[in-house]
């Protein structure tokens, strides 16, 4: 009775807190967007959404937003579909440190590795500076525009090379479970290679696709550091950046917060529903590892080029950012005219990129620690108990997987904006610890807890299930408690799954864009993506250099932890990303 007791006040908390943080920062956005004051009552009005759609300006963003989004799913869709074919269904030389390779872009935000892709491909960037477009005289005035009008297409590029490994993990992960007997038996029918592929591998991996490209779609659509270094405003992320502080008195950002709630939901169902179909997909005994054809002559020379250049554009961005974190000087130049290692110095030594450095590991490691509490003790209870709301608390901890930054942090800033009084009390203490126009501390570890938890939940879920239920009950059988269980026979056999979740979360959170450039509003809390981005703001030289030199401490970071994370994880990794 008394653990019976101890459960249920925990599984309270913790529905408490998902509850507090999760729900109630949507729940409050949507009443605000559909309430208003008139005469002393609240009314239910549309007035936000018609003022929405009778604006050209904002239709203008939103179909921006979409077209970014449609074009980056395509884009990633054209890279991975072949290289997803090609890893599960071949046996090359290689292979191995390929993937490895693919697996780069991951390790840099695409907002860090735009400072790069400017660099290079700007009218006058370094690219044209190797064709020899310009020069010193600059010969051409109107050089080319690789970046495409307002820097549609850099943004673009950018998403996808970032992105593009999501979807190739899942599309891997999807083929690898795909019965060989099938295409064995369509080819015994006589169909060639290309007709199996679309008759009975594309059909079969369809839910696969679907899972990752909607992840993929609703990560552009919602991205908002890419579009600000490109200074590309017209896009519903930006303008929801923009409408944090209008908020009171400018409806468009409710209504455009709605809008992107609204379009992330119904792709996150669809998501779930196609999921729900995959069951055959796995059928049969056969192994897809037995199925590898060798690659060999012709063959291996083309996916070799094909992975080379692939690898090339990806992995660009980042020697970019790298070049000029060492560049003294580059500027109207194919390569960096002086070189200096002044801007790591000045990393460790300039007040604001130290109090970045230091705000950013104090929040990542505090919610890594929240992550790691709690995603181990979801994870247990949704693999081992039995009890009445376990799939509401498995629906929540997948939920912000489809939840864009931007939403939740705008949510933040307009359900913790606590007043310094109400009705005669004094809520200056409350508000100088909540509300985030004071201080975002407790909400920026409380978000980026809430966006990473379901990696930790995920991690821990995979081990739990290829884990003996029998050493639990031997445990129980002895007189352990579930507490001391989880303790001693758990956590150490699941410690792998518990330390690849956690380097996850601390790296992710560790660079976290959206959430960081909304809710920390004065310099004294920036976090290290928020002191990149006043970093690229200042006209000073230099600035660039120090921003590129905190980029690439944070891409070092982020290697590790994914180098860790799939060292432990190996092909289960791309679960949790789909």
């Amino acid at each position: 009775m008394k653990n019976r007791w101890k459960f249920r006040t925990a599984l309270a908390l913790v529905f408490a807190f998902l509850a507090l943080f999760l729900v109630w920062p949507m729940v409050y956005v949507v009443r605000e967007s559909v309430w208003i004051e008139q005469e002393g009552r609240m009314r239910f009005t549309l007035v936000f959404f018609r003022l929405f759609a009778q604006s050209p300006f904002m239709w203008a963003c939103l179909l921006n937003s979409l077209a970014l989004a449609a074009c980056s799913t395509a884009v990633c869709t054209a890279i991975s579909l072949p290289l997803a074919q090609l890893f599960a269904r071949r046996d090359f030389p290689g292979k191995t440190f390929w993937q490895a390779l693919l697996m780069g872009p991951l390790i840099l935000p695409p907002f860090v590795g735009a400072i790069g892709v400017q660099q290079i491909f700007a009218r006058f960037g370094a690219l044209n500076h190797w064709l020899g477009l310009v020069g010193p005289g600059v010969a051409d005035p109107h050089p080319v525009d690789w970046l495409g009008a307002g820097g549609f297409a850099g943004i673009v590029a950018m998403q996808s090379l970032h992105l593009f490994p999501i979807l190739f993990l899942n599309l891997t992960a999807a083929m690898a479970n795909i019965n060989p007997a099938a295409r064995e038996a369509a080819r015994g029918l006589g169909a060639g290679p290309w007709r199996v592929f679309r008759t009975v591998t594309l059909p079969l991996l369809a839910p696969g696709f679907f899972a990752g490209a909607i992840l993929v779609f609703v990560w552009a659509f919602t991205d908002l550091g890419t579009p600000l270094i490109f200074g590309y405003s017209n896009v519903v992320a930006v303008q929801i950046f923009d409408k944090v502080t209008e908020a009171g008195f400018n409806p468009f950002g409710y209504a455009l917060v709605i809008v992107v709630l609204a379009t992330t939901t119904v792709l996150f169902l669809a998501s779930r529903r196609l999921l729900a179909r995959q069951d055959y997909v796995t059928q049969g005994k056969a192994s897809a590892r037995d199925d590898l054809e060798p690659l060999r002559g012709r063959g291996l020379a083309a996916a070799t080029a094909g992975l080379a250049l692939i690898s090339f554009l990806a992995l660009l961005p980042h020697a970019s950012v790298l070049l000029q974190s060492l560049s003294d000087r580059w500027f109207m130049s194919a390569l960096p005219e002086r070189w200096t290692l002044e801007p790591y110095r000045e990393v460790f030594t300039l007040p604001q990129t130290v109090s970045g450095l230091r705000n950013s590991l104090f929040y990542s490691s505090l919610s890594a620690l929240v992550d790691v509490g709690l995603g181990v003790t979801i994870a247990w209870w949704l693999a081992r108990k039995e009890f009445a709301g376990k799939a509401l608390l498995d629906a929540l901890t997948v939920l912000p997987l489809a939840l864009p930054g931007i939403v939740l942090a705008f949510g933040y800033v307009m359900a913790f904006d606590v007043p310094a009084s109400w009705r005669g009390f004094d809520l200056s203490g409350l508000r100088a610890v909540v509300n985030p126009r004071e201080n975002p501390m407790l909400l920026l570890v409380v978000s980026y807890s809430v966006r990473r938890l379901p990696f930790l939940v995920r991690s821990v879920h995979a081990g739990l299930r290829q884990m003996s239920v029998s050493l639990e009950e031997a445990s129980r059988n002895l007189g352990a408690g579930p507490a001391a269980t989880v303790r001693r026979i758990v956590l150490p056999l699941v410690r792998g799954n518990v330390i690849a979740g956690a380097a996850l979360t601390f790296a992710f959170a560790f660079l976290e864009v959206s959430d960081s450039l909304i809710l920390a509003m004065k310099e004294e809390f920036y976090p290290v993506t928020k002191t990149i981005w006043a970093l690229m703001g200042r006209i000073e030289p230099g600035a660039g250099a120090v921003a590129s030199a905190l980029g690439v401490l944070g891409m070092l970071l982020l290697f590790a932890a994914f180098f860790l994370a799939n060292h432990v994880l190996g092909r289960r990794m791309g679960n949790l990303f789909g």
